[in-house]
């Protein structure tokens, strides 16, 4: 439930900031009302990502490290995005434990929103499926997931950018008595439009 909580927090929060940056008109016979631009294109990423076991999860865990795919469709032109994102994540257990390595799958949708030019937040949420089920003798199969994430895109080339983003990521129980597996990180792509 406190997982679903967060979710409706940062989903609210993350409309409030886009409705106060919608902008009334006014309507003359004389001039024509703006209306607002739709995106065109795509935008593609391939990144790497890297961070630290936060929570229960820090006992028997020290870092992650993976990759993920993101595709990026334009709701707003140059300022609301729908997001996609798949890839892999490997969640590297300590010296001390003799844990095994968590290895997940995460697929997730969510919305990239630039309040200003090249900043962005990010919301998303989905599923974690993982790997390595019966080594970690996990109970289930997947967990949800949920991940905000801030970030700056610095531009390389005419549709060529740097992604450069921190996020929290929060995974529910992969045991039926467990807790919630929760990381800082960082994520690096290179991103490009079609």
């Amino acid at each position: 439930m406190k997982t679903l909580n967060k979710l409706s927090v940062l989903i609210v929060s993350l409309l409030s900031i886009i409705s106060l940056n919608l902008k009334a008109q006014d309507i003359t016979p004389s001039v024509t009302p703006k209306t607002t631009s739709l995106g065109s294109g795509i935008r593609l990423s391939a990144g790497i990502e890297s961070g630290l076991p936060i929570g229960k999860l820090n006992d028997n865990y020290s870092w992650n490290f993976g990759g993920s795919l993101q595709a990026d469709l334009p709701i707003v032109r140059d300022q609301l995005y729908a997001t996609f994102t798949t890839g892999f994540n490997n969640i590297y257990a300590n010296n001390v434990s003799n844990a095994p390595d968590i290895q997940l799958i995460p697929v997730m949708a969510g919305l990239k929103y630039f309040p200003v030019k090249n900043f962005y937040i990010q919301g998303e949420a989905g599923s974690s499926f993982i790997v390595n089920k019966s080594d970690l003798g996990a109970t289930k199969s997947a967990a949800f997931v949920y991940s905000p994430q801030v970030g700056v895109m610095f531009k390389v080339g005419a549709k060529n950018y740097i992604d450069a983003g921190v996020r929290y990521e929060s995974n529910s129980k992969f045991y039926t008595n467990g807790s919630s597996n929760n990381f800082v990180g960082l994520r690096i792509a290179y991103a490009f439009n079609l």
